[in-house]
């Protein structure tokens, strides 16, 4: 599988957001940590200093793991209109059991079924991908199949 990572703008912002917090918010706060501790002398004994370090590492590495999405980010397109089928970034209107509704296909980081965002890697995402207005696709639940039709494509 690739290491790529589908994002909305508003996701990749979001990601954007959050490393500048750790790069510039936390990082000060722990660098101001640890020069106070220093000022508390002996080190092999000094849990403050030890703490301040330990959480010092655990920012960086969480600085490392978002840069790495960056690095790895793919847009999702914005393009409006009719699409001819499904692809990530898509809207779409199914039917089922007699009722409608919309999913948008999203990256993992940013699925949120209850709100109608269903990750490309999700059984879901991966069984609507590619399909086209018309065709029925049946997707296996707890509860058993669910026959999904879809209505429209955006």
């Amino acid at each position: 599988m690739s290491d790529e990572k589908y994002f909305t703008p508003e996701g990749l912002a979001k990601i954007k957001k959050e490393l500048e917090f750790y790069k510039k918010v936390r990082r000060k706060e722990i660098t101001e940590r640890i020069e106070e501790a220093l000022k508390l002398g002996d080190l092999s004994e000094n849990a403050e200093y030890q703490e301040a370090k330990d959480e010092q590492g655990l920012n960086e590495a969480k600085i490392r793991e978002l840069e790495e999405v960056l690095t790895n980010a793919v847009l999702i397109s914005g393009e409006k209109g009719k699409k001819k089928c499904i692809e990530v970034g898509c809207t779409l209107r199914v039917k089922y059991d007699g009722q409608e509704r919309d999913f948008t296909i999203v990256g993992p980081s940013e699925a949120n079924p209850a709100k109608g965002f269903i990750s490309n890697e999700s059984p879901a995402g991966e069984a609507f991908l590619g399909k086209k207005i018309g065709d029925k696709v049946n997707i296996e639940v707890p509860a058993g199949i669910i026959e999904y039709k879809i209505l429209d494509i955006k």
